[in-house]
């Protein structure tokens, strides 16, 4: 059984909308609406953990899942912190996930080749990440002085989905809890369990929308991806 996990509780402060980003609509359909529907529409997924505002729950349920005809979602609540918001969804998990899937609300552009990828890939290595080879040169800078220069062949720009085998991730998050350990993704979580994590292809189109700059360029991306 595969679960995907589908973060939208945040607030999208960059994005100044005076909304939850997740709300705000691209090619007349809800950033979140977009997303569910990938993983929805996919033949490999077979349960969908929302975790949102629980003062959103409303909202969501009107405007978002019966709109669209969304059957079965489970509703989880957001936490004080993103890993928080994690945590409390591991808990709506069923008991028979096989494969967890982690993935942002505000990355609409996820492909059917991507989950198929992230669902057979971390059936083999039990924990993986989408993600992109970066195409800017990277400099490390303290105060305004650079310090180094990585090369550029080693770094990948994480992306999600992150994938893993659910009993592995829900014993790093607990593990992760008990050393009063915060990480910044859901793959530190398990590299702090000791847990080997593996790179997997993404796509550029795989953009999260963050702040309004994104906006014309997910309409574009939409658009291609749509027709």
């Amino acid at each position: 059984m595969n679960t995907v996990m589908i973060v939208a509780a945040g607030s999208g402060k960059r994005m100044n909308a005076g909304m939850n980003k997740q709300f705000i609509k691209i090619n007349d359909k809800e950033i979140v609406a977009h997303t569910i529907e990938r993983f929805y529409n996919s033949p490999l997924i077979d349960e969908i953990v929302l975790c949102i505002k629980e003062e959103e729950e409303d909202f969501v349920r009107e405007n978002i899942i019966e709109k669209y005809g969304f059957k079965d979602i489970v509703i989880s609540y957001g936490g004080k912190e993103r890993q928080d918001t994690i945590n409390n969804g591991l808990e709506k998990v069923s008991p028979n996930c096989d494969i967890l899937l982690i993935h942002d609300g505000a990355r609409p552009f996820v492909t059917d080749e991507i989950i198929e990828n992230a669902v057979n890939e971390t059936k083999r290595l039990k924990a993986t990440v989408v993600g992109v080879m970066v195409k800017d040169t990277i400099k490390v800078v303290d105060g305004n002085e650079i310090v180094d220069t990585p090369n550029r062949a080693n770094l990948w720009a994480a992306q999600t989905p992150q994938s893993f085998d659910f009993n592995l991730i829900k014993d790093a998050y607990e593990l992760a809890y008990r050393d009063g350990f915060y990480g910044t993704d859901d793959a530190m979580i398990a590299e702090h369990a000791g847990h080997k994590v593996y790179m997997i292809q993404g796509s550029y189109d795989n953009i999260k929308i963050t702040s309004p700059e994104d906006l014309p360029i997910s309409e574009v991306i939409s658009r291609g991806i749509n027709s």
